[in-house]
């Protein structure tokens, strides 16, 4: 039953899959995103084995499940229609905090909801949409191939089967192929059989639990039944590398990707994501990813219409140089030692003897095949919406819990922080001490935690001359600085506890969505920061940094005086 929509979905009776994930009766209640940027999500009966009991026993059991769900006119009707082996769903009308922030923003409702039938309408098309969800075709969901299935069954087996039960499973391939779908199913099929499951994010564009632009390691739990922005989560280690490509910052990328991974446990299975670009320095880039990381298990995905990129065979990466490592005909070890990674790599006490070595690993080439919501054309326009979703999803859980009403985020209580309480840094751009700010005042900031003692300092602001590879503990807005007192007012969903640990704020070239600073319910007059006069032909105007098109004629304008806020704690 393909779908588009947000619900909740209850197994009263039997199995269901939504997204690989198996919800069976006695579960608690999923909470499911079908939305128009991905391929639409479906919800299919799973086989259960047959009990011995008889059909009439059955039924009674059944009866007895809906009497807590149903008044008993709609348990006749539904007993009416049942038989052996069937699966009885209950889908309930979503109420979240987050999807309500989204929409709430002008010209995004659409993400979940479009006006076009396609289906004829009669009582069940009313009864769906009463819930909030609609009939899709098929051909908008997601078709599973023989490659995918198999993949998913062999990984699944290897992380039940093994000793140590924890492959790690490198998935790779050009953009837009299917790399995120592939990795959403695959945790959701190791989360019917194991606890958790590991995740390293490299891929600094479309990010799966976080804002855009980070890299990080989560161990995750519940299943992903939606697209990231329904699902932004806390990672047990983040570093903020403040861009949306690594282009022409490879060393530092590689740096901080070592840093993560050195937080990696080895205790449950890792799934590792990695970017889409996959040809020249991208690609040379990757075979050093996959001589660090020591994969298992790499999964090569390839769609229809993507383009051919070289099966990453062991034989094929042994072969190959690196950006940073040489091919194995280079070097003379049995494994592939790398002493500028080994030397910075924190391993368990029992693995600290053996050098890091390449050991080789399994290609495993999955095609999928899915409906196409991009084009060469709208590529990029169709990713900047993605990544605006992100941002949007983790602002969104600024909001009470539903169905408590929205609140726009310029009446919320942003916290004060002292100049002299935090360190500064522009990350990927050269900024003078004089004008730093500029920068700071209405960006998106990275909330992090140095080693340095920032204190001592009875001014500042204190200013940083080289980016850190430092942990990251979230984000937020700077909407205001007081130059009087000397305060910066950030607004942030980090609780008071973690805020505590902050000592360092990072400016990188992760915008604001426009949509925040334009269209914010109950703002009368001048919009702060937004203004028309600006001059485009200026040096530096467009900003190589952050993607921003010509035609556009709105640009923040902020200044360190300006002041965005209502009241602060």
């Amino acid at each position: 039953f393909p779908f588009s929509g947000t619900c909740r979905v209850t197994c009263l009776y039997g199995q269901v899959q939504v997204l690989g994930f198996t919800i069976s009766q006695g579960q608690p209640s999923q909470e499911v995103f079908s939305t128009y940027t991905h391929s639409c999500l479906a919800l299919s009966a799973v086989h259960y084995s047959m009990s011995e009991k008889s059909k009439k026993e059955m039924k009674r059991e059944a009866r007895t499940l809906l009497r807590a769900h149903l008044n008993r006119d709609d348990r006749c009707w539904l007993m009416k229609n049942f038989s052996p082996l069937c699966s009885i769903v209950m889908l309930e009308n979503l109420k979240n905090a987050t999807v309500n922030f989204i929409t709430s923003h002008p010209g995004l409702s659409y993400i979940f909801e479009q006006e076009r039938t396609t289906f004829q309408i009669n009582a069940e098309y009313f009864a769906l949409r009463s819930v909030g969800i609609k009939k899709e075709k098929k051909k908008n969901g997601l078709q599973l191939s023989e490659s995918f299935l198999s993949a998913l069954e062999e990984l699944v087996s290897v992380a039940c089967e093994e000793a140590d039960g924890c492959p790690v499973i490198l998935v790779c391939g050009f953009q837009d192929v299917g790399k995120s779908t592939f990795n959403r199913y695959l945790i959701n099929q190791l989360l019917n059989s194991i606890s958790c499951v590991d995740y390293l994010e490299c891929d600094l564009g479309q990010t799966e639990f976080t804002p855009p632009g980070c890299i990080s390691l989560l161990n995750i739990t519940e299943p992903l039944l939606g697209p990231p922005f329904t699902h932004q989560r806390t990672p047990q280690k983040m570093v903020y590398f403040g861009k949306s490509t690594c282009k022409n910052n490879y060393e530092n990328y590689i740096e901080i990707i070592k840093y993560v991974f050195s937080s990696y446990k080895r205790e449950s299975p890792l799934i590792i994501n990695t970017m889409g670009w996959v040809t020249d320095q991208g690609l040379l880039l990757l075979v050093d990813l996959i001589r660090l990381l020591s994969p298992s298990h790499v999964v090569q995905v390839s769609s229809t219409r993507s383009r051919t990129m070289p099966q990453f065979t062991p034989a094929y990466v042994d072969g190959m140089d690196g950006l940073y490592t040489k091919s194995k005909a280079k070097v003379r070890d049995r494994g592939f030692y790398l002493p500028e990674f080994a030397d910075s790599l924190e391993f368990g006490d029992e693995e600290k003897e053996s050098p890091v070595a390449f050991s080789g690993h399994k290609l495993m080439c999955v095609q999928l095949c899915f409906a196409f919501r991009k084009t060469p054309r709208n590529r990029e326009s169709h990713n900047r919406v993605l990544r605006d979703l992100a941002l949007l999803g983790y602002l969104g859980q600024l909001q009470a819990p539903a169905p408590k009403p929205l609140r726009p985020l310029h009446s919320l209580t942003p916290y004060q922080v002292p100049f002299h309480a935090v360190a500064l840094r522009v990350i990927h751009s050269d900024v003078a001490p004089t004008h730093i700010l500029y920068a700071v005042n209405a960006s998106w900031v990275g909330l992090c935690k140095i080693l340095d003692d920032v204190g001592g300092y009875t001014e500042g602001p204190v200013l940083l001359t080289q980016t850190p590879i430092c942990d990251c503990l979230g984000f937020g807005i700077c909407r205001g600085i007081d130059m009087e007192k000397r305060l910066y007012h950030i607004l942030t969903p980090v609780p008071p506890e973690e805020l505590r640990n902050v000592n360092c704020l990072l400016v990188g070239a992760i915008s604001i969505p426009q949509c925040v600073l334009k269209s914010q319910h109950g703002l009368e007059g001048t919009i702060p920061y937004v203004t028309t006069d600006y001059n485009i032909k200026l040096p530096g105007a467009t900003g190589k940094i952050g993607a921003r098109e010509a035609e556009e004629t709105s640009r923040t304008r902020p200044h360190p005086k300006a002041r965005f806020y209502r009241k602060a704690r």
